[in-house]
């Protein structure tokens, strides 16, 4: 079974940046997605981007677009997301997912994904 461990999140200031990471562990095999969602408090999990395992491609949400850039290291089975000018209302626990199971469903939706995360908080000050 697949673990997936999320770090980086913490307390930043608007304009600033993080780096988040997301390691997996434990009985890997071929996955061909991962992806980050977000979920502010009281509202429902979002897209923030997703990137294809085998051949890079990448997609973002267009709120994070030209911020935010996903990335992967398969050596180290790590997934990235690097973050800049974040702003307040970013303000979420931010979950990284892996699809190992094509199911037919747009990678944008949370149903893709067979595996999460813990989350990791982070937080926006203004």
């Amino acid at each position: 079974q697949v673990q997936l461990v999320e770090s980086g999140g913490g307390l930043v200031q608007a304009g600033g940046s993080l780096r988040l990471s997301c390691a997996a562990s434990g009985r890997t095999f071929s996955r061909y997605a991962m992806g980050w969602f977000r979920q502010a408090p009281g509202k429902e999990r979002e897209f923030v981007a997703f990137i294809n395992w085998i051949g890079g491609g990448t997609s973002y949400v267009n709120s994070v677009k030209e911020r935010f850039t996903i990335s992967r290291d398969s050596a180290k089975d790590t997934l990235y997301l690097e973050m800049n000018n974040l702003k307040p209302d970013e303000t979420a626990v931010y979950y990284c997912a892996a699809a190992h199971i094509y199911r037919g469903i747009l990678l944008t939706t949370p149903d893709a994904y067979d595996t999460w995360g813990q989350g990791t908080r982070v937080t926006v000050s203004s």
